[in-house]
């Protein structure tokens, strides 16, 4: 049997943390890595003892969830709390980031953004990133590596 690679590794870790989510529009996981080491993992979902869109439904605006802060804002969001720094930093996402996460991974000088699905790729988020030197690198997690909804704990 071969190890999986980093980037699988990775990739899975935020598959794992999406199954966490509390949105039922879409669940999402990002997981922030240093030097081959997690630093902060994310998913969506409401604010910490709010309303959450599985109890009370999704609040939408504009066709988006407000409700919901983004998987990629709460990893990031973790590592500010928490004093941990995030310049040169690698995030892995499950699916593309949207705008908004665009800019504040640029902004938290995140280095390379992998993703696995994407998502209403935003031209403008391409732009930007490219603008900011940040790579994005589609990463598919094989789906024979491990099928998270089936695992028995």
């Amino acid at each position: 049997m071969e190890r999986i690679s980093w980037d699988q590794y990775f990739m899975a870790q935020s598959h794992l943390l999406a199954l966490r989510s509390t949105c039922t529009r879409l669940t999402v996981g990002a997981t922030i890595v240093r030097d081959k080491r997690i630093i902060a993992g994310g998913y969506n979902g409401s604010i910490t003892g709010g309303d959450h869109c599985i109890d009370k439904g999704c609040y939408v605006i504009d066709n988006h969830c407000v409700r919901t802060i983004h998987a990629e804002m709460n990893a990031l969001l973790q590592c500010a709390k928490f004093g941990v720094p995030t310049a040169e930093a690698e995030i892995y996402v499950t699916h593309f980031p949207c705008l908004q996460c665009c800019k504040a991974i640029i902004q938290a000088g995140i280095k390379t953004v992998y993703y696995a699905e994407d998502y209403k790729n935003h031209p403008y988020a391409i732009e930007l990133f490219q603008q900011a030197n940040v790579t994005i690198e589609k990463v598919a997690l094989d789906e024979s590596v491990i099928d998270l909804r089936t695992v028995k704990y």
